[in-house]
This record gives structure tokens, sequence and C-alpha cells, in this order.
């Protein structure tokens, strides 16, 4: 059966959803256009914009889209399955792209299920390695985000990682899932989403000091970890709409001003879409679908 027919089945149990979806972004685009207009320092602050800070950025987040691939090579470890790097690439970039044009946050789904056919791993084994990662995920993400309040902001990282792991392995209802995974590899995930985090920080810090040079590194720290949660409640592309209210609701903790925030996110969603024209290219070229015996027909 086709990966994508199988996708596009399961998905359009989901109908009501894209009509949501529609909707906020629509509603955030009119909002993001009415702040532009309405405040002209940010258009001010773009105007500033590096060419040589661009494509910093840009090479920034093609590591970002590597680093992916070794967390979903370690999440698939997890699952009894080990995952070559060139396939993982190739199905991360695949999964970006799906995930900003597809209903939802769907790239996570569209892995599951193309792992569920090529590597025959059950979706519920992979549901539960990707619980895994996202309880380090989101660990991190809060520890980042109190890390203004906390000051040593390592303590609360290995606090937060700790008890999220404790309260999973100790719960009736997800201890029979996590037995069914291999998790004496579980520290390689750990690194690699701990890597992951920390290339999106650079990313954020380098786009908030390219529109507000007096940016300081420990504001980007929260701001990012604002910023990473609001991916665990969004449905819109790249949750747009969500993460800038994330980063709103934030302020009295990373003290970023608003047209810093709407400069810096126009900027990172500017330059996040020529990324995915970029990983369409290579993808185009390398002729992925067919590498990854990914077919649009059954």
């Amino acid at each position: 059966m086709a990966i994508i027919g199988y996708y596009k089945r399961h998905m359009k149990r989901l109908s009501w959803k894209p009509v949501a979806t529609i909707a906020v972004l629509a509603a955030t685009i009119t909002a993001f256009i009415w702040y532009f207009v309405s405040h002209p320092e940010v258009g001010q602050q773009l105007s500033q914009t590096s060419p040589k800070v661009l494509i910093t950025i840009l090479a920034l987040d093609l590591i970002g889209i590597v680093v992916l691939a070794f967390v979903t090579i370690a999440s698939v470890r997890l699952c009894k399955v080990r995952l070559r790097l060139p396939d993982s690439l190739l199905l991360t970039m695949y999964t970006a792209i799906v995930n900003f044009f597809g209903p939802l946050q769907s790239g996570p789904a569209f892995r599951a299920v193309y792992l569920k056919k090529v590597y025959n791993v059950s979706l519920k084994r992979y549901a539960s390695a990707a619980l895994v990662y996202y309880c380090i995920y989101g660990g991190l993400s809060v520890a980042l985000l109190l890390s203004g309040v906390l000051k040593w902001w390592l303590i609360p990282i290995m606090l937060a990682g700790a008890l999220c792991v404790l309260a999973i392995g100790r719960s009736k209802r997800f201890r029979p899932r996590l037995e069914q995974l291999d998790l004496h590899g579980w520290y390689y995930l750990a690194l690699a989403t701990m890597v992951q985090v920390a290339v999106v920080t650079l990313i954020y810090y380098t786009e908030l000091r390219m529109v507000a040079p007096g940016t300081d590194f420990s504001q980007a720290l929260i701001y990012t970890g604002a910023a990473n949660l609001a991916l665990f409640v969004s449905f819109t592309p790249g949750a747009i709409g969500f993460r800038e209210s994330f980063l709103l609701f934030s302020q009295n903790l990373h003290h970023v001003s608003d047209s810093t925030i709407v400069a810096a996110n126009i900027l990172d969603r500017a330059l996040y879409i020529v990324l995915l024209g970029i990983l369409a290219l290579i993808i185009f070229g390398t002729h992925a679908k067919r590498h990854l015996d990914i077919k649009s027909t059954d």
C-alpha cells in the first residue's frame, strides 16, 4: 500500500481541523500585517538585516535538519530499528515539508506511517519512542523558560529531565509501552535532543541580535524555552500564531519587546520558507521519493 495514500486516508478523518487551521492561520497573518503597518519600527529593525547573518541563520537551519536526522535515528533505535543517516536525512527533509504544508503538525504522523510501512515499526511502539523524545524536549524547554528565574540553568535542566523520566517510568499507564522499547540507548536520544535545542537557541539568539543588538544570551535561552513549548499546543504550519502568543505571554521572563518578537519571527518565517525551498530542491535532485520508496498512488 502506498505510504502517501495511506497517510492521506488517515488524515481525512481530521477533515474539520484543516478548516480550523486555515482560520487561525488567516487571523494570524492579518494580525501580523496590521501590527507591521501600525508599528513602523518593526520595518526599521528588519531593514538592518545583514546578508552575512541571513546566510549564517540558513546554515544553522540546515545544521538543525541534520541534527533532527540524528534525533530520528535515535528515536527508532528505541524501537529496535537501525536507520541509516542518508535515509534519515531524506525522511527528515520530507517530514519538514509535510509538517509545514500539511494539516496540523502532521510531520510526525507522516514519519510514523513511513516507518510502519517500510520498517514495520508499530505505531504504538513509535508513539512510545516519540513520547520519550517529547518528554526530554519538553523538559529542556521548561528548564530554559525558567532559567531566568532559577539563574543556574543547568540545574533545572537536570531536575526537569529526571522528574519527567521518573514520572513516566512509574506510570502504570505508560510502563507497558516503555517495556516494548530498547531503552539501553536512551542517552543517544537525550544527547541528540540537547544538541537540537542548542542549535535552535543559537538560531533564535542570532535572529534576536539581528533585530535588537542589545539582546543577551540569557534572554535568548528563555525565549527559546517559550517558543519550543508552543509546538505542543499548535496546529498551524510552523506553530504560526501560537509561538508568538507564547513569546508575548512570557515577556515578563525574557523581557524581549513586542516589536522585536514580531520582527524576529517575520525574519524566522521568511528564512524557514527559503529553507523549505532548499530542502525541496535536494529532495527532487536526489530522487528522494524513489529512494525512500514513497509512492503517491497505490
